[in-house]
């Protein structure tokens, strides 16, 4: 299946998301909001595909959301004062959920996403970027919350998932402030985990980590995820017992034997998929 704002294709059980837009930064337009959650549900769904890279072309990782969002939306600019004022602002609210979605669905997904960042990840970008489960750049990388530079606070994610990223203080400066932050700014707080010397390379290496992935139990993967995503959420005490309930109904022995024979027995282990989940339910 084609789509306007991305190329998918899968290799080695590792499916690779690359934005094609970078004629125009690949700026967010409508189409990569329904696009998006698309494709990232439907590798999740397939439970052949093990890990997800998320990577664009052209200079810069994406310059954020493309006001043609809201190009015919009567709720905000000039025109925002005819009508009635509680149903534009709950088409506001229900806009702005809807585009959280879009990134909510990185979290939902079954197997680990991985960005590949270089040049400009800004606005909307960064609202991306702290949806996935790692974050690679390049030296030309940097980064902007540059809603405020608009008049704007952040609302599709940032400001929720990044502060569980890095520590706070960082977070409200690049918030109240809006300036730029660069690569090695980012990995030495924690939010890159490496920096590339150039985009060839940056993209090589994401691609390295996501085939490592691939290689282990899918469902011990997935159990992984879903339990530091809740742990990031609730406390200590919870986080445990969620992973108490989650290895008493999936815990997988069959996974276990066959780790354990392929390091005795010096051989890549050969795990089964997770079980596609079927459309339509």
């Amino acid at each position: 299946m084609g789509y306007e704002c991305f190329d998918v294709e899968v290799a080695d059980k590792v499916g690779h998301i690359r934005m094609n837009r970078p004629e125009k930064s690949n700026s967010m337009i409508p189409a990569f909001w329904r696009e998006l959650p698309e494709i990232v549900d439907g590798f999740s769904a397939s439970g052949s595909v093990r890990a997800i890279v998320l990577s664009s072309e052209g200079r810069h990782f994406c310059s954020g959301m493309d006001l043609e969002v809201f190009a015919n939306d009567d709720s905000i600019g000039p025109q925002a004062d005819s009508g009635h004022r509680s149903r534009r602002n709950e088409r506001f609210r229900s806009t702005a959920m809807k585009l959280q979605d879009t990134f909510t669905a990185l979290e939902r997904s079954r197997v680990p996403v991985l960005c590949a960042i270089q040049g400009a990840c800004v606005g909307g970008g960064i609202d991306l970027v702290s949806a996935a489960d790692m974050r690679y750049a390049d030296e030309s990388a940097f980064f902007s919350i540059a809603e405020i530079n608009i008049g704007m606070t952040a609302d599709v994610g940032t400001l929720q998932r990044m502060p569980k990223l890095v520590p706070e203080g960082i977070v409200r400066e690049l918030a109240y402030t809006g300036r730029r932050w660069t690569a090695s700014e980012a990995h030495a707080a924690g939010f890159v985990n490496a920096v590339f010397a150039d985009h060839d390379a940056l993209v090589a290496g994401v691609m390295e980590v996501a085939r490592e992935i691939a290689t282990k139990s899918p469902m011990a993967i997935w159990g992984t995820k879903q339990t530091m995503h809740y742990t990031r959420d609730h406390s200590v005490s919870d986080g445990l017992e969620f992973i108490a309930n989650w290895n008493a109904a999936m815990f997988d022995t069959d996974d276990m034997a066959e780790a354990f024979g392929a390091q005795m027995e010096k051989r890549d282990a050969d795990f089964p998929d997770l079980w596609p989940l079927s459309e339509g339910l």
